[in-house]
Parts: C-alpha cells; structure tokens; sequence
C-alpha cells in the first residue's frame, strides 16, 4: 500500500464529484508523475473512473441533478465508438503516442476556451437569447448529441482524458440553458459506461494494474462521495467559477 496513490484517488475523486472534470485530466498525469507506465496509466485510469464516478452518479441522481435523457444519447454514440476504437487499437496496433499528444493540445485550447464560456455564461445567453432563434423548452438536439458521444468515444479511449471535461464542454455547447449543476451530474453519469467500455477494452490487452486500482478507489470514493454533496451545497454563482478555474488549469497544463 502506497499512501501516495490514495492521498492522490482522494483528492482527484473530490474534484471530479465538485465539478465533473478532472478525473483522466488529473489522474493520468499523477500516474506517469508515480513513474506508471503509459498504456498501464490509461487502462488504470478509465476504469478507475468508472468505478468513482459510480459513486457519484447514485448522489447527484437522488439530488436530480442528471438530464438521464441527454446521458442516454451521448452513451448511443460513445459506447459503441469506444468499443471499436478498442478493436481497432487491438488488431492494427497502432501508435498513437502522437495522435494522443495532438489531441491533448486540441483538449486543452477548448477546455480554456469552454472555461471561459462557463464563467461568462449569464452574458452568453443573454446573446442566444438576442440573435439565435428561441427552442422550444425541453428542445433535444438528438443527432448532434449521438455524433457527439461517437467523437468522445474515440478521444477517451485512445487517451483516457475527456470523459469529464470534454465531455462538460459538449454538454454546455449543446444544452447551454442546463443548470450548472445538472450539467456536472448528466457528464458523470455518462462517463460511467464509456470509461467501463473503454477500461475493460484496455484490461484485455493487459493495460491494467489492479493493486493500483484499488489503492486509488480507496482514496477517490469517500472523495466523490463528499464532492457530489458539496454540489448540491454549493450556490450556482460558485461552482461555476469553481468548474471554470478547474477546466482552465487543466487545459494550460494540457496545452504546456
């Protein structure tokens, strides 16, 4: 036992239930910081994440804070995206040390910008609400969302980063009306099923460590667990700056 790995599950695990982001963001970067090897890094870390953010998924159901409507569109096109990019990665064997390193540079440029997004949001509405057309309330854009969850399919799969915060972004971009707080409980709840797709498509090619695994959940359950009830606590006018400052220190650590 290495308390290093569970101060580290603890803390990411807190994050993750305050806001939705974090997990792959943080996670992976901890284990290649704790000398992990990479693919064992990312393997490791999606299921890690789907394991804690089940935790958070039951707190912020029984607060409503999940769209299970937009949670179950996104999972139509993630899911399976994911499992093909798994046997993609299994039979060509492909390198993707440079596609992951163009991906998180593009990752981090819109998380900063969705950051900013987030914290302006009172005036961006206010700009919808001037020059697009009104929706209908409850308006669902269903293709764009199922295209969406095929984009995040691939990118957390290949990388392990995304499942939160790319996942908060395209939510925010799809359904900017979504209170903060449904916001951060609709992105767990879809990245449960993605990451256990995409952690167990790794597991089989052996990109997994399972002491390690249970060191982190250790730490990152308790951790979710506090973090999905601080939002409920937490007024919108703070967790907003909050999840912003979080996706715009993770996006200048991506980008850097």
């Amino acid at each position: 036992m290495d308390p290093g790995y569970i101060i580290a599950g603890l803390a990411v695990g807190f994050i993750v239930g305050l806001t939705g982001v974090g997990g792959g963001s943080l996670m992976t970067p901890i284990l290649l910081w704790f000398g992990i090897n990479p693919a064992t890094a990312v393997g490791t870390d999606l299921l890690y994440a789907c394991i804690t953010k089940m935790g958070g998924v039951w707190v912020h159901h029984k607060h409503k804070h999940i769209d299970w409507r937009i949670t179950r569109l996104l999972a139509y096109g993630s899911v399976p995206a994911s499992l093909l990019t798994v046997i993609v990665l299994h039979y060509l064997q492909l390198d993707t040390q440079a596609a992951n390193r163009l991906i998180k540079v593009m990752l981090g440029f819109a998380l900063i910008l969705t950051a900013l997004a987030i914290l302006f949001k009172p005036w961006i509405l206010r700009q919808i609400a001037r020059f697009m057309p009104a929706r209908p309330e409850g308006y669902i854009p269903t293709k764009a969302t199922v295209f969406t969850g095929v984009v995040l399919g691939v990118i957390v799969t290949l990388s392990s980063i995304g499942a939160g915060a790319l996942g908060t972004l395209a939510i925010f971009a799809l359904y900017p009306l979504l209170p903060t707080a449904r916001l951060v409980g609709t992105e767990i709840a879809h990245a449960v099923p993605l990451t256990l797709v995409a952690g167990l498509g790794h597991a089989s090619m052996g990109n997994m460590d399972y002491g390690l695994l249970v060191q982190l959940l250790i730490g990152s359950l308790p951790g979710i667990w506090l973090g999905s009830h601080l939002t409920r606590r937490v007024a919108e006018r703070w967790l907003r700056p909050a999840l912003a400052l979080m996706m715009a220190l993770i996006g200048a650590k991506l980008v850097l």
